[in-house]
């Protein structure tokens, strides 16, 4: 209830943009989905939505555009599937090695 009362607040103002730290940190499966849902509304409404978040699940389901970085470094940038392909973003989360790059 308290991250729906947050983003309600920052919509109070009427942005074009609104930028997103890590809205589904502590939450449950259901209030992540909830969230997700909320995410996509206000997106549909015509609001740009910044989203910083470390539950791939929750990027990869809502993201029109990604962009990936480790430790501050771009490793990809483009639609769910194209990330999702990436070597080296497969490296960096799963661990293994990229040819000329340690794992």
């Amino acid at each position: 209830m308290l991250k729906r009362m947050e983003i309600a607040r920052a919509l109070a103002g009427k942005p074009r943009l609104l930028l997103l730290d890590e809205p589904a940190a502590g939450l449950n499966d259901t209030e992540t989905h909830e969230i997700t849902e909320l995410i996509r509304q206000i997106a549909a409404s015509g609001v740009t939505v910044l989203l910083v978040e470390h539950d791939m699940k929750m990027v990869m389901n809502i993201s029109d555009h990604i962009l990936v970085l480790d430790y501050g470094r771009k490793l990809a940038e483009g639609t769910a599937d194209e990330v999702r392909a990436n070597p080296q973003v497969i490296a960096a989360y799963l661990g293994t090695e990229v040819e000329g790059e340690p794992a």
